[in-house]
């Protein structure tokens, strides 16, 4: 069976578990009916769904951002450390993770330092005008501010093409909107 027809045929099954559950003629006359017809409910157990308007590159199913790396190490060594399940924090819906509790903490009291820029895209697919996701073992600190690519070959052309950031400043706000989260 073709993975398309396999999905319609999931989603389609999950449709008629939530109708049976819900029941049709239960909601059909209440005053909530037509607000929830518009807005997608999900199932228990399941993900939240997509929604427009992400700040920042996150993992869908861990809700980690920039998949788990310790933000603060990036300004610390050469080369960012990955993050510990026991050093969370979750700021503004997104889940961070950090190699210590002192860097937690500095990030907690100055978040804007450490957080990477355009979200942790990569600023070169932001200049073309899309959110492109980032590898965090790619990175350049610039001035003060972090970046994140996806190869290595996008951070060299940003590197060697210093009109790409005020590319991407200026696409940044048009790109934001369309970004699912």
């Amino acid at each position: 069976m073709k993975a398309a027809t396999r999905q319609r045929r999931i989603l389609l099954a999950a449709g008629l578990l939530s109708l049976a559950l819900n029941g049709p003629a239960s909601r059909a006359n209440s005053p909530s009916a037509a607000a929830s017809a518009t807005t997608p409910v999900p199932l228990p157990s399941l993900p939240d769904l997509p929604a427009v308007g992400e700040v920042m590159q996150r993992d869908l199913h861990t809700g980690l951002a920039i998949n788990g790396v310790d933000p603060v190490s990036y300004r610390l060594g050469a080369k960012p450390l990955a993050g510990r399940a026991e050093y969370e924090l979750i700021q503004d819906r997104f889940v961070w993770r950090f190699a210590s509790r002192a860097n937690l903490e500095a990030f907690r009291d100055a978040p804007g330092i450490y957080m990477p820029a355009f979200g942790g895209f990569d600023p070169t697919g932001v200049a073309n005008g899309v959110a492109v996701e980032s590898d965090p073992s790619q990175f350049a600190i610039i001035g003060s501010r972090l970046f994140l690519f996806r190869s290595a070959e996008n951070r060299q052309r940003f590197l060697r093409e210093p009109g790409l950031l005020a590319q991407a400043e200026s696409r940044w706000n048009a790109v934001l909107r369309v970004v699912a989260r």
